[in-house]
């Protein structure tokens, strides 16, 4: 029999509280659910609060290896049942392994252009989304590090975890001003390439140079006077539909891979 059958247990109610940015600022945690992200937070050495899952929905064989590894590791767990999994996960129907993890601060102050030459940074983004979605991006072409400017979106919101495919435990996360963020870039030599509608460089024509960092703005307002000035570019994409721009994180992805297309010899 599962330690926990009722959705009301106080472990349950924890992880539903972990949906909300008050719940997450409040315990210092944050949900991670399914087999491919608590894979990823296992994999990167995550510290984990503690792991529940469910023996009669998780049954693959890596499932099993991935909740074994996990308790070698010393990550305090209870077995569950997939109605109270259900219960505590943000989506209809949990996978069977569900984990509260401590995030893991990283300050501006440890990228540099040895560690970290290749960054993406990012003013105020509204939708979770997108910021899962650049860190997967990110974490694809090689990018070293994800930066997020003035506040916005919640990084470890459920919708950007599950968006991150895994990424948000490989590509550090820094929260910042852009106040603190512009001097640290030229201290350090950061070339910064922006993208804006109202661009004059093609995207695709631009000298990219590390250590550089692709600066964007957010998804209603674009790039502030100020980070366009202090920009040595502004990259353009072609439009020929209808449309006059495209969705952040798609637009992110076409300008990383041109960045790394630039760079990679």
């Amino acid at each position: 029999m599962p330690d926990i059958q009722s959705p009301h247990n106080a472990k349950i109610k924890l992880l539903r509280a972990l949906q909300k940015r008050s719940g997450r600022r409040k315990h210092g945690l944050f949900v991670v659910e399914g087999l491919r992200h608590v894979g990823a937070a296992v994999e990167s050495g995550a510290e984990m609060a503690f792991l529940l899952w469910a023996p009669d929905r998780l049954t693959s064989a890596y499932g099993l290896r991935l909740v074994e590894t996990a308790q070698q590791r010393g990550v305090p767990m209870w077995t569950a049942s997939a109605e109270a999994l259900d219960a505590a996960s943000p989506r209809e129907h949990s996978q069977g392994i569900v984990a509260a993890v401590r995030p893991r601060p990283f300050p501006l102050e440890r990228l540099t252009p040895e560690t970290h030459p290749w960054t993406v940074a990012v003013t105020a983004p509204q939708n979770p989304g997108n910021i899962g979605t650049l860190l997967r991006t990110a974490d694809a072409v090689g990018a070293h590090a994800l930066v997020l400017l003035d506040g916005g979106a919640d990084p470890y919101a459920p919708a950007a975890v599950r968006a991150s495919m895994g990424a948000i435990f490989w590509v550090p996360v820094v929260q910042t001003a852009w106040e603190d963020f512009l001097p640290w870039a030229q201290r350090h030599g950061y070339h910064l390439y922006g993208s804006s509608a109202r661009g004059t460089a093609a995207y695709n024509r631009i000298a990219y140079t590390p250590p550089m960092t692709l600066l964007l703005g957010n998804e209603r307002h674009g790039l502030t006077p100020q980070q366009r000035e202090a920009c040595e570019a502004i990259a353009v994409l072609p439009m020929e539909g209808h449309g006059t721009s495209l969705n952040l994180a798609v637009a992110a992805g076409v300008l990383l891979y041109a960045m790394r297309e630039a760079t990679k010899h």
